[in-house]
């Protein structure tokens, strides 16, 4: 059962838009659980300015994504790239099922990788470096 946060945010995604002056643009895909995501970030300044995403997802990725939206806003990107699972424990106030977690980290391997783009670093995350 889903708590009343990823509810809201699954239904109504204040960031799901596909931004058209983006600095980076990436796209992920989770093979278990068939979602897509495309991520669009402006950065400015080594900070993420925006941040909006396209996707065919399920409702927690919907909502983590959104939800992790928020919370990076004019983050500093190296505080991003640093990002793991627990993370979204904190910001939704619940663990999520174990069969769930790939699809709750989507929207964070998705960013990550397209910071890694942008500093063109030649570094590539997998789910595995996210969650323990």
């Amino acid at each position: 059962m889903y708590n009343e946060t990823i509810t809201f945010y699954s239904k109504t995604p204040p960031n799901r838009w596909v931004m058209k002056d983006f600095s980076i643009k990436h796209f992920e895909d989770n093979s278990v659980c068939w979602d897509d995501l495309e991520v669009y970030l402006k950065i400015s300044d080594n900070k993420v300015e925006d941040f909006s995403f396209d996707w065919e997802t399920a409702i927690i990725t919907t909502a983590c994504a959104s939800i992790f939206w928020e919370s990076i806003i004019w983050m500093e990107i190296w505080e991003v790239l640093n990002k793991k699972y627990e993370y979204i424990e904190e910001l939704v106030w619940m663990p999520i099922s174990p069969r769930r977690k790939q699809a709750s980290v989507l929207w964070m391997l998705t960013t990550i990788n397209a910071i890694h783009d942008y500093l063109d670093d030649w570094i590539t995350n997998d789910f595995d470096d996210l969650i323990d």
